[in-house]
């Protein structure tokens, strides 16, 4: 087969169709037809269809096809950069002249439950004013979980504990949540090496801080019970079942019905930082636009962003990763 360059793509351009190169950057980014027919919600055989069509179109090989999965030929890499190209500026272009009243489409957010139980609604509501005829689908779940999805592109943004550290994601710092201590009202003096903790997920980073703090102050003898649910540890705390860090700006209703009340127990956790993060490939101007209106109506309702130390930006390890 003959080379791959400008000059033959000019020539036989022609004969393709936007969707076949569709089609083959998604199989380049995500490196198989499974995975590629299951994010444009495609057969298997259809997706391939369009790949022999694009190669017979052009006249050059483009993936290497093995059992297990595909990979890209020299061609296929000098292709997968025009055509990234290609779609960067069809995205310019329909974000210059796009009027957001008749921006459509289907945008997929992840966030963690700390920030759907604040501000997400408020955030919701305007993307809705804005842009009244775009689709939203919501997952809520922890930030490993969303990291994950943000990085296969079953996510267009993330709001999670990060920043996330890889070359591809654009990290955007929100306002940070402060923890205080809580215990059900009038109990009087906590000991936690005999009252049961209430804790995060166990495969978040606020568990992993609150584990190594009370092994470090109290021994290992102390009781956690971990919780993935915001409002259910609330709930335990209030019925006394044990005390625990809770962001303070989730408790003022408990707070003014009585139910709980502050303590400190000599130290308090560490405030639970979070960012909008996004693919920053120049296809994702609407993600870019949804994580700035974010950012300007968290800041509107906590405390200002602190400002990053330089080279203070390393995502941990994903059994070290946090969540809220």
């Amino acid at each position: 087969m003959d080379g791959l360059n400008a000059g033959n793509i000019g020539a036989r351009v022609c004969s393709t169709t936007f969707e076949q190169f569709r089609t083959f950057l998604w199989v380049a980014r995500l490196g198989g037809v499974r995975r590629a027919s299951e994010q444009m919600h495609l057969s298997q055989p259809a997706v391939s269809g369009r790949l022999r069509a694009l190669e017979d179109g052009l006249k050059v090989q483009l993936f290497d096809r093995s059992p297990r999965g595909v990979m890209l030929t020299r061609q296929g890499e000098t292709l997968k950069g025009y055509v990234e190209q290609l779609f960067q500026v069809q995205e310019q272009i329909h974000n210059r002249f796009a009027n957001p009243d008749t921006t459509a489409g289907v945008i997929k957010i992840g966030v963690s439950e700390t920030i759907a139980q604040s501000w997400m609604p408020r955030f919701l509501q305007r993307i809705s004013q804005d842009y009244p005829q775009l689709s939203l689908e919501l997952t809520v779940d922890i930030s490993l979980n969303l990291r994950e999805d943000l990085l296969s592109r079953k996510l267009d943004l993330a709001f999670l504990m990060g920043p996330i550290s890889e070359y591809r994601i654009e990290n955007i710092a929100l306002p940070e949540f402060e923890m205080k201590w809580y215990r059900a009202a009038g109990t009087g003096p906590v000991d936690l090496t005999r009252t049961p903790v209430i804790s995060f997920a166990r495969n978040t980073r606020p568990h992993r801080e609150l584990m190594a703090e009370l092994s470090g102050r109290h021994g290992p003898g102390v009781r956690v019970y971990s919780s993935s649910s915001l409002s259910t540890s609330l709930q335990m705390i209030a019925a006394g079942i044990g005390v625990g860090p809770y962001p303070c700006t989730l408790t003022e209703a408990s707070l003014e019905a009585g139910r709980i009340e502050e303590f400190d127990p000599g130290w308090q956790p560490k405030p639970l930082a979070f960012t909008a993060s996004y693919l920053g490939d120049g296809e994702n101007i609407l993600a870019e636009r949804c994580a700035a209106i974010a950012l300007g109506i968290a800041q509107a309702e906590g405390p200002p962003v602190r400002e990053e130390e330089p080279g203070n930006i390393d995502w941990p390890p994903p059994q070290a990763l946090a969540e809220a």
